[in-house]
């Protein structure tokens, strides 16, 4: 079943999960008319390679044609005009940015699997659930709805200063005629009926003058109040879901949101920039005394002045944290000599910013906060930022051939710790601009989260762990001496971490069974997850009992082994995986004679093997057990074809295959069927087939049980025996004398 067909058999609150992420930068008729040929495309690669992307985005515009050439056949107009729209909006808006629809993409793909998984799992997540809290719903609408009201009074505000200028221009034409006048007239009755009119002018003028300044002030403040408080926590709450977002969590919407409130408010600022140097100019013409502009105009205008200032440098973020394009669903681990990508963002959006900020990207500017390891960057550091290369048109600026390089120390020789030391030691990337614009001068700074630089591909998964218990356990975007002291993680947030793990790398997370396998793996006992802490040495630096490798280093081997070998099976979820011995035991007992279900071996890195349950003649249940496959022998044969070619010879027996049921009850060739790599030959003669006088040969996986162990052997190594050899065999040799010859 395709991804998306799940994702259509969803309940309606996660259909309206997933109905909030697909608009018109990839319409959601474009996903469910190719589905299939979408779920079979290398976005990930693609949001990081151009000369791939654009390949992908051709593609994608061909199979667009192909549904339009259909459904116009089919008459069907609706769909006809909509497949149009969405042709023209592929070829005009990404032609120029390929790589932008292949991580909105990517994105959509990686949040239907997340969405999927939350879906299966009994309850929300503690994370999850804290990111989508009602509250902060209500906060976001609050903060958009005080914006829109700031934008309207500073724009009637606009239109009292026109009064104002038009009154005081009246009143200067009018002062102005009676200065002119010679001396005698000014005696006259008229005349001093004109002076009292223009007193009553005057005295208008300064009401509006301070009525004027009071609503420029309470403008003001309504910024000041709505900048401290709720757009702050708006922006923290971005930081802290993009963090979440970085270790498989949802993705982190609402920066165009975050973008068009910073904006208005920056125009609003400018706006009544504006209104108080107009206010000046009256100022110029007009003054007298006990005038409120002198007084309060200058304390007015340095408080707008420093409200832009504030707002600039927090609207300076990274929107897209470093990662290196040859591991997109690792960001933040960056290896020396490798190209990273990162992208920043400027979330106030002015077209007089246009190419005319330049972004320098430097690394551990605070050398003093870091280890003794000292790294530059090399490539193009120095950037301008731009409203082009975004398909949204923010703003932005993407460093894209970035590659850390590290310094010899003073003795000449590199630093050299241990891989433990290395992994944990945090590094960060900083960015400084300097924006000209009315007048001001405003330098702005800002740093990505905490990177992990290794020399070797070997040092990946440790770094990530790093990278995952940092960003899980802290909201503190700049703490690069984290790890002397590294806190406690509440086990129920890690366990939730470690499911998105699995849905956002290998399509599909951890139901509450394995979660609760896991748990008992890292504790070694059942727990509540709810209150019990586990520390980062438990995690990832002391091995796990009897074994010489970690809890973190057993789990990546297995994410490995999945992502590599048997992906598909993972996804239609025929894979336990995540099932103690004890509990295998327990779930098979009952069943029917055959049936098996898949695990992953507690005692060997990245294997997986099967099990089965038999009845002996006495009608005791006996299990049996196989050596778990590892990626060398996965390698050579697929895992779908090894459970329908495998064969067991018991003694006095000949060889036959023992898996008949996935459990609980599901025949064997309709789980898998679809992923064997070809149907099984029909047994022949060596005489009858094979090119050019060879015989064809395949692997068949063979085991030998004695009937007196109730424990089974280890299996031989997988013998190339070919259908029509074992035919002969069985013609001209006994039973026992094939398992003599296998054994």
């Amino acid at each position: 079943m395709s991804q998306w067909s799940q994702v259509q058999q969803l309940e309606i609150k996660f259909l309206e999960q997933v109905d909030q992420f697909y608009d018109d930068n990839f319409p959601m008729e474009i996903r469910h008319l190719l589905a299939q040929w979408i779920e079979s495309q290398d976005w990930e690669a693609a949001a990081n390679n151009e000369a791939l992307a654009m390949i992908l985005l051709q593609n994608l515009i061909i199979q667009v044609d192909e549904q339009l050439d259909r459904v116009s056949q089919e008459k069907n107009l609706l769909l006809i005009h909509n497949l149009k729209r969405v042709r023209k909006l592929l070829q005009g808006k990404y032609h120029g940015n390929p790589m932008h629809i292949a991580v909105i993409i990517s994105n959509c793909l990686r949040e239907e699997r997340r969405i999927l998984a939350a879906a299966s799992m009994p309850v929300q997540g503690p994370l999850e659930k804290s990111l989508q809290n009602s509250v902060v719903s209500e906060r976001q609408r609050n903060v958009e709805h005080k914006v829109s009201a700031i934008k309207n009074s500073a724009q009637m505000t606009d239109q009292d200063v026109k009064y104002l200028e038009d009154l005081q221009e009246e009143f200067d034409f009018r002062y102005k005629t009676i200065q002119s006048l010679e001396q005698n007239d000014k005696n006259s009755a008229l005349i001093k009926q004109e002076m009292l009119a223009l007193q009553a002018m005057l005295n208008t003028l300064d009401y509006k003058r301070k009525e004027m300044l009071s609503k420029i002030g309470r403008v003001i403040h309504e910024i000041d109040m709505l900048m401290s408080n709720m757009l702050t926590e708006e922006l923290l709450d971005w930081k802290r879901r993009q963090q979440i977002a970085c270790i498989g969590g949802p993705l982190h919407g609402g920066l165009d949101q975050l973008q068009n409130c910073f904006t208005l408010l920056a125009e609003s600022l400018f706006q009544v920039r504006r209104q108080l140097e107009k206010l000046d100019e009256l100022l110029t013409r007009l003054t007298y005394d006990g005038d409120p502009i002198p007084v309060q105009r200058p304390q007015l205008l340095e408080k707008v002045n420093f409200l832009l200032y504030n707002l600039f440098r927090n609207s300076f973020v990274v929107e897209r944290q470093p990662c290196m394009p040859t591991h997109p669903q690792r960001p933040m681990v960056l290896k020396t000599l490798i190209q990273f990508t990162v992208k920043l963002r400027l979330l106030i959006k002015l077209p007089e910013l246009n190419y005319q900020i330049r972004v320098k990207a430097t690394i551990d500017k605070n050398v003093s906060t870091v280890s003794n390891r000292r790294f530059v960057l090399c490539g193009t550091h120095v950037k301008a930022m731009n409203m082009d290369e975004s398909a949204n048109g923010s703003l932005s600026v993407e460093f894209r051939h970035l590659q850390p390089k590290e310094m010899k120390t003073s003795a000449g020789s590199k630093g050299n710790e241990g891989p433990h030391m290395v992994t944990e030691e945090l590094h960060s990337i900083s960015f400084e601009t300097q924006v000209c614009l009315y007048g001001l001068t405003i330098n702005l700074e800002t740093s990505s989260l905490p990177v992990v630089m290794i020399s070797n591909v070997s040092q990946l998964p440790n770094a990530w762990a790093s990278i995952i218990w940092y960003n899980l356990s802290t909201n503190d975007p700049q703490n690069l001496s984290f790890f002397n002291n590294p806190p406690a993680a509440t086990l129920s947030q890690l366990l939730e971490v470690l499911s998105w793990q699995f849905s956002s790398y290998v399509g599909r997370g951890l139901n509450s069974e394995q979660l609760n396998m896991l748990a008992e793996k890292l504790t070694g006992q059942q727990v509540s997850y709810n209150d019990y802490q586990l520390s980062w040495a438990k995690f990832c630096k002391e091995h796990l009992p009897g074994k010489s490798f970690t809890f973190w280093v057993w789990l990546e081997a297995i994410l490995d082994l999945i992502k590599k070998h048997i992906l598909p099976l993972w996804i239609d979820g025929y894979v336990m995986g995540f099932v103690s011995k004890e509990k295998e035991r327990i779930l098979l007992k009952d069943k029917t004679p055959g049936t098996f279900l898949l695990r992953f071996s507690e005692s060997n890195l990245g294997g997986i093997t099967f099990t089965w349950v038999d009845q002996l003649e006495n009608g005791d249940v006996t299990f049996h057990s196989v050596e778990p496959y590892n990626k060398g022998r996965l390698s050579a044969l697929p895992f779908a074809d090894i459970l329908r070619d495998y064969k067991v010879i018991m003694a006095d027996n000949v060889p036959e295959n023992p898996l008949k049921y996935l459990y609980p009850d599901i025949p064997k060739d309709k789980a898998f069927g679809k992923h064997y790599s070809c149907q099984p030959n029909e047994v022949s003669k060596p005489s009858d087939g094979g090119g050019k006088g060879y015989v064809p040969s395949v692997f068949i996986p063979v085991s030998k049980i004695l009937n007196d162990s109730t424990e089974p052997h280890s299996p031989s190594d997988l013998l190339p025996m070919s259908p029509s050899v074992y035919a002969v065999l069985r013609e001209h040799l006994s039973p026992t004398a094939i398992e003599t010859a296998v054994s």
